[in-house]
Order: C-alpha cells, then structure tokens, then sequence
C-alpha cells in the first residue's frame, strides 16, 4: 500500500500519526509540507478528497490566520488557497493519503480509517494517552 502523509516533525499529532503508520507495517513517502508544500492543484485535490471543505483544512492556532483576516466568511476559496500558498503553516496536519482516502488525522487515531492493516494492536501516544486499534 502507498502511504503518504504530509507531516510536521514539530507536532506531537503528527508524530503519533507517522508512527501509527509505521506500527502498521508500511513505510510511508514523508512530506514535510513546511519544506515542500503543496501545489495549488495538489491542496485542491487534497481538499476534494476530504470533505470539499476548504475551511476543515485551515490551521488557525499558531498561524497567521487571524492577522490575514482568513475569519472573513466572504473570502473565496481562491483567496483562502493563495493564504494557504503563501503561508504552508496554515495547513492543517497531517494528512494522510491512501487508496482507502485522505484524512486530516486529528486525532491521529483517524490514520487507522484509511490503512490496509488497522490492527496495529495497542498504541501510547507521545502523551500517555493509549489507542486501542481494532481488528479488521
């Protein structure tokens, strides 16, 4: 199966996602999207495959999110694309893209959705915090 995730190494969430993945027996193509973003038509594909929300995948905490009036309903999703463009940070993550489909893995947990292997048995997150996966 070909994984890719769309990863920040400086987020808890998504450290816990990459190796979820791992536990799962695949290793995944690793984007870290800060250093290589998307292109435009790669983040509209992105969103079509979520839910068509553009605003799902809008970071706000620790973002320039506010200071660019991103909380502007009127702004169109073009406006919001170029946001995101120009400024990778307000991507939310991770991503995480299979053949089964593409989640923002908040919780990171939403990875086993879209893995061939869900049954990673029992997971600790970085936080203590203990996912149970269940068997497929």
């Amino acid at each position: 199966m070909t994984v890719t995730i769309y990863h920040n190494p400086a987020c808890g969430t998504s450290r816990n996602t990459l190796a979820m993945i791992r536990a799962s027996g695949v290793e995944p193509t690793v984007i870290e999207y800060l250093k290589t973003p998307p292109t435009r038509e790669q983040l509209q594909e992105i969103i079509k495959k979520t839910d068509g929300n553009i605003r799902a995948l809008i970071r706000e905490k620790g973002t320039p999110y506010a200071e660019l009036g991103l909380d502007d309903m009127n702004l169109s999703e073009n406006a919001l694309l170029d946001a995101m463009l120009k400024h990778p940070i307000l991507i939310n993550r991770p991503i995480v893209i299979t053949k089964k489909g593409v989640k923002l893995c908040r919780p990171s947990e939403v990875v086993l959705e879209i893995l061939d292997n869900p049954n990673i048995g029992t997971f600790t997150k970085e936080d203590g915090e203990v996912v149970q996966a269940q068997k497929s």
